[in-house]
């Protein structure tokens, strides 16, 4: 095993691995498309329960018609329609608001502070000679964002002695390699914790190890660049990416250390200590809950008043004292 003399041999095969790794290649695929897409979603209203609607942060609104499905194909005699949100009285005279002439409303580049209950009041007459009829629709307008999901890296090292400054010194090595690995995907390596611990073998002795904690993230891709395909774009498919070029590089560590005659560096890769567990996060006062919105199981959906969520977990969690949409403090 190497002393403390030899930090050119403890870095080396971090280095040789690192050249021997090849580029990303950009994914194939077709060209997302830069400009903003119509939506033709179309929601319509029940007089029996509220309809719930899921709106993405700082998009528009589908078409919330103000009609029941019934209605929604008969003729209508001097329809009236009127929207109240969770601020009163809604006109298109608000920038963030469009009411059509047959009192359809699209919620432009929604935010969370629009999230709440929404009613639609429809005066109307099936004949000329029939009393006026009247209905109240009512929804649940929701924010919600796509969740924010990283890869959590947990690997071991056999290390120089804890107090040795060639464990930081290799640390550095470590982190500038890993962000080399997957520069070209847009991602970013962060070291979250690193250790040192006295690990006692079996049937042997005390031992030196690093226990590192890092956390594998891809960063947005601006969708109108040229070269943004559209599996390249997502962020998803480029964490795997990076989950498969981090996994060949310790595997790769492991296969070129077999096959040398050299001793043992005195800081090593210890195989199989590898882990990479993917992990989903919302922001803050959003939450997920398949149970409570079927309709977007898989979405970070504001936190509706009775609930909030302080930090980055994935729930919104009981308060009663919480009275407002997207809580973060109870």
């Amino acid at each position: 095993m190497g002393g403390e003399g030899r930090p050119g041999t403890r870095l080396g095969l971090l280095f040789v691995l690192l050249l021997a790794a090849p580029a990303v290649q950009p994914s194939q695929g077709f060209l997302r498309s830069a400009g903003p897409r119509r939506n033709s979603l179309k929601i319509v209203g029940s007089i029996i329960f509220p309809v719930k609607v899921y709106v993405k942060l700082d998009h528009n609104s589908p078409r919330i018609l103000c009609v029941t499905n019934h209605l929604r194909n008969s003729e209508l005699i001097d329809p009236i329609f009127r929207w109240n949100g969770p601020g009163g009285y809604l006109s298109s005279e608000n920038s963030s608001v469009q009411i059509s002439p047959t009192g359809t409303l699209i919620l432009r580049h929604f935010k969370s502070h629009l999230s709440g209950v929404y009613n639609c009041s429809l005066h109307y007459k099936l004949t000329a000679t029939q009393p006026d009829k009247k209905l109240l629709l009512k929804y649940v307008i929701y924010a919600y964002s796509d969740p924010q999901y990283y890869y959590e890296l947990t690997v071991r090292y056999h290390a120089a002695p804890c107090n040795s400054f060639h464990n930081i010194s290799f640390e550095k090595a470590l982190i500038q390699i890993l962000n080399k690995l997957v520069a070209e995907l847009s991602c970013e390596v962060i070291l979250i914790k690193s250790e040192c611990h006295h690990v006692k073998m079996q049937r042997g002795g005390l031992q030196n190890e690093l226990f590192f904690t890092f956390s594998v993230t891809c960063l947005d891709r601006e969708e109108d660049n040229r070269l943004c395909q559209q599996r390249a774009c997502d962020a998803s498919h480029r964490l795997n990416q990076a989950k498969y070029l981090i996994e060949r590089f310790f595997k790769q560590e492991v296969e070129v250390r077999k096959k040398t005659a050299e001793p043992l560096p005195e800081i090593y890769y210890i195989e199989g200590t590898l882990q990479m567990v993917w992990i989903d996060r919302c922001y803050p006062g959003y939450g997920m809950n398949a149970l409570r919105h079927p309709g977007c199981p898989e979405c970070c959906v504001i936190c509706s008043p009775g609930s909030y969520n302080p930090s980055n977990g994935i729930h919104c969690l009981h308060c009663d004292k919480s009275l407002k949409y997207g809580a973060t403090k109870c």
